[in-house]
């Protein structure tokens, strides 16, 4: 069985002009079916909601229009046109480095905006 996804806050840089911003955004880790490190983006690939785990449920529960995804991010039921958004991660040095970006909402690929 697949171990349930870890919520990680992780720190994103963002250059705007002269200035730096930093935000926060969750992602979770996981494994996906491979038993490999995954990393998910928690933005609602439906209509952009944070979603939860749901541990009760054993399934990621987007409280806003009911989409639900397996533990791996895979869709299982609801309005979401495709499973939650995969993220390119890396570990360096004990570090997990994570590429985080925003997906276009709304449709069935996977579509970067930013």
């Amino acid at each position: 069985s697949l171990s349930a996804p870890v919520a990680r806050t992780i720190q994103i840089e963002q250059l705007d002009g002269w200035r730096k911003a930093v935000s926060e955004k969750t992602v979770y880790v996981t494994k996906n079916d491979r038993g490999e490190l995954c990393v998910l983006s928690s933005i609602c690939p439906h209509l952009g909601c944070t979603v939860p785990w749901s541990a009760s449920k054993s399934a990621f529960a987007c409280p806003c229009h009911g989409a639900t995804f397996s533990p791996d991010g895979k869709q299982i039921s609801g309005p979401a046109l495709r499973g939650m958004d995969a993220l390119q991660s890396t570990v360096q040095d004990g570090q997990l480095m994570v590429r985080f970006q925003y997906f276009r909402q709304l449709v069935a690929d996977k579509e970067v905006i930013g």
